[in-house]
């Protein structure tokens, strides 16, 4: 008997949809079509019936998926704009669905943009792609019956976190396979850079819908074994003896043009303890060196030139952590950025003692160059609760800046030594014991532009930077569950 597929689609009308339409009824393998109207719109298209739902990504319209998923598999396509299938593409996901047994395949595809078509490669599910914006593309194949007995499960009520809820439940039950051909093309219309993305999930206009996020994310974890309770690990601050309360630490490599503004709102800094500066120059080659001299004067500077050369950020931050004169507390700053006045260092230790914690992170401003405030703006990261931040952690793309940590904890756990990730390592680490404390006031300022490691990426390093955050999250996740059958 042969293989047979519904295809739901967005509907918004005929014009917009026809072209999908008539592109997927070219396919024998295509038994019905479903288009997914959010509006009262009175077209429709002959052969097509309408499923009316409050949202495509609510919990109503996986049901209404569900209820008419009679085919053996179930194509959602979730963007409004023209899908192109491949060559015999769906009977290629049909085929690697049946021999992996999988539970929804996605694949890899062309962007289509204006007049040009780009490769668009995405990559593997893992055990801890937690994120809500993981990307599979816009064409999700599932197995039916995995479909149904995912949505028997969904009991809460999403208007936003719908198909993400799903995805997960599928996922407890069955494998997500990403296929590694180019099996379509989407029409693309968001056009922004890499580093304009990355803070949709913080924009404060997005809140409602962070909010269903983590309570699907949340669920998910305690149905694997992976959700840790709101319960710490007590520190008592006296392990060590230090020279210094606090040290701010900087790993640079070429930042001629910032790298003396990073200095100066260090040691502009005004405390009630003892505090030094250890600038960790990694074979600069752009004058950053002579820069960092010109501060030889100050006493608190301590500029290090590694004896080794196969170090990143996080094995400069090692460097820096371990040596003699590193302080009990070492607190972040990139060497592209600058604390916004002089009771940040201040603000910052304050709250290891207020909140008892061995990590503190602070709430910073994105700014242009020239330091002129630009969106989103305040990236508070208002998602990190006390009673919830470290799960919700392995949701989220980032913790925030700048970031400060309890030094004899970080000398024990040690930084990965990487240039990407390695902070967000960090954090999920140190949560799986300890509190992370917040200061919610404005206390840095993250200058974008076109030297930020992150401002402007291409696909391939976009990809490489999430397939590791993904392997982060896997392994804390794994750490975790272990933990948990400890008990």
């Amino acid at each position: 008997m042969k293989t047979t597929v519904n295809c739901f689609i967005p509907f918004m009308g005929a014009a917009q949809a026809e072209q999908t339409i008539k592109n997927l009824k070219a396919s024998d393998l295509v038994s019905k079509i479903y288009l997914l109207v959010t509006d009262n719109v009175e077209e429709s298209i002959d052969g097509c019936e309408k499923l009316q739902v409050p949202s495509l990504n609510s919990t109503v319209a996986a049901r209404e998926i569900a209820s008419h998923s009679d085919a053996d598999y179930s194509l959602i396509y979730t963007k409004y704009t023209t899908l192109e299938l491949g060559m015999f593409a769906l009977e290629r996901m049909l085929h690697i669905a049946e021999d992996s047994d999988a539970g929804m395949v996605y694949a890899d595809h062309y962007q289509v943009i204006g007049e040009t078509r780009t490769a668009c490669p995405v990559i593997d599910y893992q055990f801890g792609s937690l994120r809500d914006d993981f990307n599979f593309g816009s064409v999700l194949l599932y197995k039916s019956s995995v479909l149904k007995a995912a949505v028997k499960e969904m009991t809460t009520e999403y208007s936003f976190a719908g198909l993400y809820d799903l995805r997960l439940k599928v996922s407890q039950r069955s494998s997500l396979v990403h296929i590694n051909e180019y099996l379509y093309s989407e029409v693309e219309f968001d056009t922004r850079k890499s580093g304009e993305k990355i803070f949709d999930y913080v924009d404060p206009k997005n809140r409602g819908v962070q909010i269903e996020m983590e309570a699907a994310c949340t669920d998910h974890l305690k149905v694997i074994g992976g959700y840790l309770a709101p319960e710490f690990k007590e520190i008592e601050f006296n392990a060590g003896d230090f020279e210094f309360e606090a040290s701010v630490l900087i790993p640079v490599r070429n930042r001629i043009r910032t790298v003396e503004d990073a200095i100066r709102s260090v040691l502009n800094q005004k405390t009630n303890f003892k505090f030094n500066l250890i600038v960790v120059d990694n074979y600069s080659t752009d004058g950053t060196t002579e820069a960092i001299d010109k501060f030889a004067s100050d006493e608190r500077l301590i500029h290090i030139i590694p004896e080794r050369q196969d170090l990143g950020i996080g094995g400069c931050w090692n460097l820096g952590v371990h040596h003699p004169k590193c302080g009990k507390f070492v607190v972040q700053l990139d060497s592209d950025d600058v604390y916004i006045d002089e009771n940040t260092l201040q603000k910052m230790v304050d709250a290891f003692y207020e909140q008892n914690c061995a990590m503190v992170v602070g709430t910073y401003m994105m700014t242009d160059f020239n330091m002129n405030m630009i969106a989103p703006g305040i990236i508070d990261h208002k998602e990190w609760t006390p009673e919830n931040g470290r799960n919700n952690a392995l949701r989220i793309n980032g913790l925030g800046a700048p970031r400060a940590f309890y030094t004899p904890v970080l000398r024990e756990i040690k930084v990965p030594n990487t240039s990407y990730g390695e902070d967000y390592a960090l954090g999920l680490n140190i949560s799986r014991k300890y509190q992370i404390g917040r200061v919610y006031d404005v206390v840095y300022m993250c200058r974008r532009w076109d030297d930020n490691s992150d401002a402007s990426l291409d696909i391939v390093k976009m990809n490489g930077h999430n397939t590791y955050k993904d392997r982060i999250r896997t392994w804390e996740l794994q750490a975790r569950v272990a933990l948990n059958k400890k008990k």
